[in-house]
């Protein structure tokens, strides 16, 4: 039968019951194993035990709880479609985490927490695995969630009366009423009780205006007695500070006692006789054992004194290559420092912004050469015709001097 789905929890991280949605996470993924089938196709055929609604929140036995998570991720992963080989204890637990976390991945399934998150096994972040893969499965299966819906046509079947011991009839009820009442005076009816119940009675109904009579057939109403009889049960509760109840208890269990013990004893001596034989066989086994592995034994303490001393050696070596270690650390920083330096300077000189502006101001530079040298000509030319100009004046100034001196 469908039932409905179920709603997805997000809680808030200041929330007082944030750090209890992952326990409500892990119920959802057992209600999820059991839609999958996780009953028969997982833990019978793979011989595993069923998981509590709270097992990977609690750390117990973290070997097994991670062989239990990867065993159960594997079955959801291959219940997806994905082939991937049941894991085994002597397995790689990184290999097998990253093998997870790939097909996570593949899916379109966040992972924000690195893989060490995984290795007990247990967690909010193994269950944020699991109920994944879950939903997957299911989601591949073409699992559709529907409400639950109940047959108008389903009856109620009316649970059966069970005799027991209870039952009694009722004329050996009163005679054991009666006999009681004669034996035991503590078990008597008060007549204060008696006067109580009536009083009290009394305030709650009214008194009639009349005598009622019973309008009931006495005949009818013994065929009804005997019809129900069977049917009826009475229970009688013993007073706990019955002294003489407490005895009779004392005795019947004294006598039931009294009578398994010779059976039990004889079976505890037998498993007496059995343990201790089994025991001396385990001694004899043992100094057998001990015998024959001696030679073994000894060649393992050798073996154990020689791992020692090259552990000696190997940490005294390590000493030095751990400062031979920081020394190449610190001379690989100076050489990437001069690398980077070098690298600077090589871009700055490399680069050509430098020469194009050199360039652009040397045309420049000759542009106002040119300029200037023309510039130049120009005033060259001007001064030497001024200067032609005033030596031919000088020259018709001489003349007209000369000649004046001739006329005087």
């Amino acid at each position: 039968m469908f039932r409905e789905s179920p709603k997805v929890i997000i809680e808030d991280p200041d929330a007082p019951s944030a750090t209890f949605a992952a326990n409500i996470r892990m119920e959802d993924l057992l209600e999820k194993l059991k839609l999958l089938n996780y009953d028969t196709e997982f833990v019978q055929k793979y011989k595993m035990k069923y998981i509590s609604r709270h097992y990977f929140m609690v750390p117990t036995n973290p070997g097994e709880q991670f062989f239990m998570f990867t065993s159960l991720a594997a079955w959801l992963i291959r219940k997806a479609g994905k082939n991937f080989e049941p894991p085994q204890e002597s397995d790689d637990p990184n290999a097998t985490i990253a093998q997870i976390l790939d097909f996570m991945k593949s899916i379109d399934a966040t992972v924000d927490f690195p893989p060490n998150k995984l290795k007990q096994g247990v967690g909010e972040h193994a269950v944020f695995v699991l109920d994944h893969l879950a939903d997957n499965a299911i989601k591949v299966s073409n699992f559709k969630w529907q409400k639950s819906q109940i047959s108008p046509d389903e009856t109620k079947v009316e649970p059966e009366l069970e005799e027991d011991d209870a039952e009694l009839i009722l004329e050996k009820v009163e005679e054991e009423m009666v006999t009681d009442y004669d034996d035991e005076e503590d078990d008597a009816v008060h007549v204060d009780n008696i006067n109580k119940f009536y009083r009290d009675s009394s305030h709650a109904t009214q008194k009639p205006d009349k005598i009622l009579e019973s309008t009931v057939d006495a005949e009818e109403w013994k065929l009804e007695l005997e019809k129900v009889l069977p049917q009826l049960k009475l229970n009688i509760d013993a007073d706990s500070r019955d002294w003489q109840a407490h005895l009779e208890h004392m005795k019947s269990l004294h006598a039931s006692m009294t009578e398994n013990l010779s059976g039990t004893k004889g079976q505890l001596d037998k498993l007496y006789i059995e343990i201790g034989r089994t025991f001396d066989k385990i001694n004899n086994r043992e100094i057998e054992l001990n015998r024959q592995l001696q030679p073994q034994l000894q060649e393992l303490r050798v073996l154990q004194e020689q791992l020692l001393k090259v552990k000696e050696k190997y940490r005294d070596i390590s000493g030095g290559v751990q400062e031979r270690t920081k020394s190449l650390n610190k001379l690989t920083d100076e050489l990437e420092q001069v690398k980077k330096e070098m690298d600077e300077r090589g871009a700055s000189m490399t680069d050509g912004t430098p020469l194009i502006n050199i360039k652009k101001t040397v045309g420049k530079m000759k542009s106002e050469i040119s300029e200037m040298s023309l510039r130049i000509g120009v005033l060259e030319y001007s001064l030497m015709c001024s200067r032609v100009r005033n030596r031919a004046q000088l020259q018709e100034d001489m003349k007209g001097s000369t000649g004046n001196v001739a006329l005087y």
